[in-house]
């Protein structure tokens, strides 16, 4: 028997036990419905698909910051005050080198990925636990304390999309008919 005749049958019936050990299965746990699956299903995409209604502007988002926010990423944002919490503001070009200091100005390519962060992580502490309205708050402080937007700019669906990162240009997608 041939090499490739051997490769043929051993993955025959590797598949083949497979399908019998998902039929023997002991069937635990439940099936998951639309519902539960739409909680988890929070992916919010570049151009802002799949943002959530709500807005939020810098002033509010200082009160949050202060709040919920300052005690790991400092006053302003300026540096982590725990252990791998990093700088939100600041940095220089990443034209500096390769150990240049990564937030959110001089990195991140969109804005909505702020949002999308900070509405799955954040705080370290209590994750998914800000309303949405709490993030876009948050989401136009810092984007303001990076000189982004203005004092006065609200942040919501159709208007954080818009706002266009310093870094954008420098991101390569490997698939960009997935964008």
């Amino acid at each position: 028997m041939s090499t490739l005749n051997r490769l043929a049958l051993a993955l025959a019936v590797s598949l083949a036990g497979g399908m019998a050990a998902a039929a023997d299965s002991p069937h635990l746990g439940k099936p998951v419905s639309e519902q539960d699956l739409k909680q988890w299903d929070i992916a919010v995409l570049p151009d802002g698909t799949s943002l959530p209604p709500g807005h939020g502007t810098p002033a509010e988002g200082a009160k949050i910051f202060a709040e919920k926010c300052v005690a790991c990423h400092g006053e302003g944002g300026k540096g982590g005050v725990s252990p791998g919490a990093p700088a939100l503001v600041g940095g220089e070009p990443l034209t500096s080198g390769i150990d240049t200091v990564k937030t959110i100005k001089n990195y991140y390519a969109y804005a909505t990925t702020v949002f999308d962060f900070t509405r799955r992580a954040m705080p370290y502490n209590s994750p998914r636990s800000l309303t949405d309205d709490e993030v876009y708050a948050l989401t136009a402080y810092i984007l303001n304390l990076n000189q982004l937007i203005g004092p006065n700019d609200v942040m919501d669906a159709k208007t954080l999309p818009k706002v266009k990162m310093p870094n954008q240009d420098n991101f390569i997608f490997p698939y960009p008919d997935r964008i």
